[in-house]
């Protein structure tokens, strides 16, 4: 098998042909632009006709190459950067280079068969965006909340009790017209600070309502089968659809593998354990880990699986990261049974 690695970045990309020993053939390397897509493809089927390509980042940088090839009816695996980062360890030739990169993602798609397949873009192609934007803003959110916190620990002796609470819109709201009469010019500087994080928390707070608005709205009846699974919410079907959109996944042990929920075995002599993945999409982990949570709160069926491993001898952990195993099964068939809108059929604002 013939596979082409691509390495992409904002302004180029690099790409390494393979044969099927896994010695690199050829190389290409030219702009992130329509023009320079067409000539990647042209390479390429210049190259061999039977092609499988590999390319890491086809929601980011490589999302424009990505979607050219398979409109094209090219065969297109997303590669995790951490898996490329894993094949360039083990590489003979030391050192990193964009051209080093695209021949360990090129070896990543012969060797592993789990790798999810690139499908045209549809309604969860939007999803990715807004999910993307949203977990970024409660990020942003949480520093501020620390930092506020912070500055308001300094003015703790002349606040007024009860002291208003930091995660609640009314307890920031109060925050924002905060007066000290009383104090020196470090008080009164503190005061000026809360004032103006206070303000800037009201506004991400906004904008997370509004993103998390959206995607309620684009996830309409089609995702039910994941909202009927127990702990997946509108917001949760959303995020999952997000990242399983435009990925074929032959098998719940890719989907597995892809999230980063198949535990990994770490046994020794008699001794048969399984340890953490580290490696796979962390934001679908988290977004899994949720789940599993949930599930062992208020699922019966859940606390009975949890419970039967633990009588095994497995830890609390160990048996959670199993039950996320099996809710990559679950979710699988779930995700299945949804038929995503197209892309032509979506339109932004939606109130």
């Amino acid at each position: 098998m013939q596979v082409i690695g691509v390495d992409c970045h904002k302004a180029r990309h690099t790409a390494v042909l393979v044969d099927a020993a896994g010695q690199e053939q050829a190389r290409w390397d030219g702009e992130n632009t329509p023009a320079g897509w067409q000539a990647l493809a042209a390479w390429g089927q210049h190259q061999a006709t039977t092609l499988v390509w590999g390319i890491e980042g086809t929601g980011q940088y490589g999302r424009g190459l990505a979607q050219l090839l398979v409109a094209a009816g090219q065969t297109v695996h997303e590669v995790n950067p951490r898996l490329t980062a894993a094949q360039r360890r083990v590489s003979r030739r030391r050192g990193k280079s964009d051209a080093a990169d695209a021949l360990a993602i090129a070896r990543v798609v012969q060797q592993e068969p789990h790798l999810p397949r690139v499908q045209a873009e549809d309604a969860t192609a939007v999803l990715a965006v807004q999910v993307i934007a949203r977990d970024r803003m409660v990020h942003d959110l949480t520093a501020l909340r620390n930092r506020l916190h912070q500055h308001l620990t300094q003015l703790r002796p002349v606040l007024p009790t009860p002291r208003p609470t930091l995660t609640s819109r009314a307890g920031i709201a109060a925050l924002v017209d905060l007066q000290i009469p009383a104090g020196d010019a470090m008080v009164q500087a503190y005061a000026q600070l809360v004032r103006l994080l206070a303000a800037q928390m009201l506004l991400v707070m906004t904008q997370i309502a509004e993103l998390t608005a959206t995607i309620a709205a684009l996830c309409g009846a089609w995702t039910a089968p994941l909202q009927a699974v127990t702990g997946v919410g509108v917001l949760s079907a959303g995020m999952l659809a997000a990242h399983l959109g435009g990925k074929t996944f032959q098998t719940d042990a890719a989907l597995a593998m892809y999230a980063g929920v198949a535990p990994l075995d770490a046994s020794s002599g008699r001794q048969v354990r399984h340890r953490l993945n580290r490696s796979g999409n962390r934001f679908l982990n988290a977004v899994f880990h949720r789940i599993a949570l949930s599930q062992a709160a208020h699922s019966p069926r859940a606390r009975a699986y949890l419970a039967k491993h633990r009588a095994n001898g497995k830890t609390a952990k160990e048996a959670l990261r199993c039950l996320k195993r099996m809710l990559a099964r679950l979710i699988l068939t779930a995700w299945r049974q949804c038929q995503p809108p197209p892309l032509a059929h979506i339109s932004l604002p939606l109130t």
